[in-house]
């Protein structure tokens, strides 16, 4: 069981920069792979594998968004910039275990652990 719990939602406007954050605790054995999502998405915006630092952005964010990770504290990190009105909606923290060196799944029905989810809004 691994327990995640995401932080760093608020609203911004267009152009600006917000950083979203999920600390994991418990099994983080069962974490090796972090991942985020937007709500009714099935693909990943970000994954990372944990232990090596191998990562994933999703085209329709790619050059703005970046994800990143503070092992000692057992933290992910989504940067967001150039942020525009249609990055608006509830993100969410998943992980997930993975078999495969240095790769994680971007469906998320490959992940079981999920956070409450963060609220971001960009107007315009």
């Amino acid at each position: 069981q691994v327990e995640l719990v995401e932080s760093g939602g608020g609203s911004v406007q267009a152009g600006g920069f917000q950083r979203l954050s999920c600390a994991a605790s418990g099994d983080t054995d069962s974490a090796r792979c972090m991942a985020w999502f937007r709500q009714s998405e099935r693909e990943a915006v970000a994954w990372i594998y944990t232990p090596y630092g191998g990562s994933f952005i999703a085209d329709s964010v790619k050059g703005r968004f970046t994800i990143s990770r503070d092992s000692g504290k057992n933290t992910v990190y989504l940067e967001m910039s150039s942020l525009k009105p249609e990055d608006t909606g509830m993100y969410y923290c998943a992980a997930a275990s993975s078999y495969v060196y240095n790769w994680c799944p971007a469906d998320k029905d490959q992940y079981k652990s999920w956070g409450q989810g963060t609220q971001v809004t960009v107007s315009s």
